[in-house]
């Protein structure tokens, strides 16, 4: 049984805009899905001028595919939109920019300096003169609060960690992370420091606080949310100086079309999430910028693994290899890169796996008989969940799974909903079961650690989506995750988890996901983290 999300309790505090889902058979085929959605969007600009500084005020309106979850614990969620907000206002001990082909570095941040002391003791010197929002003086007792707090297997959140830890306090600005009570090293913290925003130990001790509004020690402090919109404004005491941006509004857009047109007329100065025919269509617009990048996000196809019919891995497989993922890249564009794994490029661990299911509608066929249902006779009506909005084209590749699933005899029902709908429908209950039987999600992570995406959607303490529970996959991940040398981790990972992973399949990857970006053409020295995150620390509107 699953505790470590409060799906419903979030939802209670979500804007009041009244999400959508739109039940949809399928019944094109594959072919006439990709050539009508080969057209691109034509988009054409509004005309009204960009915005405006007002009174000398330096706004900037960030237009997000995803809701804040109205909690504003960091430890109470798993959500990307509230995940990327969180970045604005919290720090963390270390900064990991993830870029390609350097995805294993990592920059001071709160800690200035970091080293394993022994196999299970990892140690960071602090920043001194580090204030909180409130006023708060920044240190170890922080440090010491959030780990210990948000490592506990009863948060909802707890599975971004590698285990629960005890963090010894040195001295006011040392601190060291301690595991050998919990039996794995601390090595597995050196990258996942960089994604855990660290709390104030004050707020920590009063619940009620901590949830009512975050309260961090980045460079921008939260003011007040109104609706879809959250607002944050420079913070004089910031260590890394004061932002040349005075205020950053936090729009909730779910919208792709609706985003790019604000971008356009100049409503907003960032838009998350572009479609590529957007992106396209952008280039050659003089009033706005383009970025597009890889990121940490792997595309996966879900399998409800604790629930009939995909409790059996033939089933699973049979519906991997009815899915032709050329077609599904083909449609992505630039949006969409192969991959056999697991994990992302961006990601430690990454290499292509020798066994993962490919399109094979015979293979398929023959694993339905084997599994009792030839030719699909005897299925349940499956129910594909997915978005539309948050990511691209998840509609179109959607119905184009489904197609394909019905050509090997799969009944496939394809449910769309708007993001907030959809991320209270993905995750799975307190009962343990999830909605539907296959579900579309990404997995978007803030350090190059692999674990951050294998252990919340793999192991059977976590499963948040899929529900698997089996114990040589946990046992398998338990091996990598102790393995100290790097070198042999990897063969571990490439030799023995992946493979036995895409033996047993409890979710599919589809593709390695690109994302883009439009921007205001005036702003400037913005950075885009690979997970997601927008850095406005050091930008300015000129």
């Amino acid at each position: 049984m699953i505790n470590k999300r409060e799906t419903q309790r979030k939802q209670e505090s979500l804007p009041s805009k009244k999400p959508t889902g739109i039940g949809i058979k399928p019944m094109t085929t594959r072919r006439q899905i990709l050539a009508g959605a080969g057209a691109a969007m034509a988009l054409s600009a509004i005309g009204l001028p960009m915005a405006a500084k007002a009174q000398g005020k330096k706004t900037v309106v960030l237009a997000s595919m995803g809701p804040l979850t109205g909690n504003f614990d960091p430890s109470s969620h798993t959500t990307l939109g509230q995940g990327n907000f969180e970045k604005i206002v919290f720090s963390q001990l270390t900064r990991a920019p993830m870029e390609e082909g350097k995805t294993d570095v990592l920059e001071p941040d709160l800690a200035v300096s970091w080293s394993m002391i022994d196999e299970f003791t990892l140690e960071f010197k602090l920043r001194e003169g580090v204030t909180f929002h409130d006023g708060k003086p920044f240190g170890a007792e922080d440090v010491k609060a959030t780990y210990e707090y948000a490592s506990d297997p009863s948060r909802p959140a707890a599975s971004y960690y590698p285990g629960k830890v005890d963090v010894e306090i040195v001295d006011p600005l040392t601190v060291r992370l301690k595991t050998e009570k919990y039996g794995y090293p601390a090595s597995t913290f050196w990258f996942v420091a960089s994604s855990l925003p660290i709390m104030s130990a004050t707020d920590i001790a009063t619940p009620e606080l901590l949830q009512q509004r975050p309260n961090g020690t980045n460079a921008f402090k939260y003011v007040k949310t109104e609706g879809d919109r959250s607002y944050v404004e420079a913070f004089d005491g910031y260590f890394g100086g004061r932002p040349k941006i005075d205020e950053i509004v936090y729009a909730y857009v779910p919208d792709a079309n609706t985003r790019v047109l604000g971008l356009m007329n100049g409503e907003y100065h960032i838009a998350e999430r572009l479609e590529p025919e957007q992106y396209a269509s952008l280039l050659s617009d003089d009033k706005v910028s383009v970025r597009k990048g890889m990121s940490t996000e792997n595309k996966y196809l879900h399998f409800r693994c604790n629930k009939a019919p995909f409790d059996d891995p033939r089933i699973r497989l049979a519906a991997a290899h009815a899915i032709d993922r050329d077609q599904i890249l083909e449609l992505m564009g630039d949006a969409g890169v192969a991959s056999n794994c697991f994990i992302s490029p961006m990601k430690f661990g990454f290499t292509d796996i020798a066994n993962y299911p490919k399109y094979d509608p015979a293979e398929s066929a023959r694993l339905l008989e084997e599994a009792g249902f030839p030719g699909g006779a005897g299925l349940p009506q499956l129910e594909y969940i997915t978005s539309i909005g948050f990511y691209p084209k998840t509609k179109e590749y959607g119905e184009l799974i489904a197609a394909m699933m019905m050509e090997v005899g799969f009944d496939v029902q394809l449910t769309v909903l708007e993001p907030a709908a959809w991320e209270q429908a993905i995750y799975r209950g307190a009962d343990g079961q999830g909605a539907g039987h296959m579900c579309d999600v990404g997995w978007m992570t803030g350090s190059p650690e692999p674990d951050l995406v294998l252990r919340p959607n793999w192991h059977s303490s976590a499963a948040l989506i899929c529900g698997i529970n089996d114990p040589e996959i946990d046992a398998s991940l338990a091996k990598e995750r102790s393995t100290l040398d790097p070198a042999e981790r990897m063969k571990v990972l490439s030799e023995e988890t992946f493979p036995l992973m895409a033996a047993k399949l409890p979710s599919f990857s589809l593709f390695s996901a690109v994302v883009f970006h439009g921007a205001a053409k005036n702003l400037e020295g913005a950075y885009y983290f690979p997970n997601g995150p927008i850095d406005l620390n050091k930008a300015d509107l000129v």
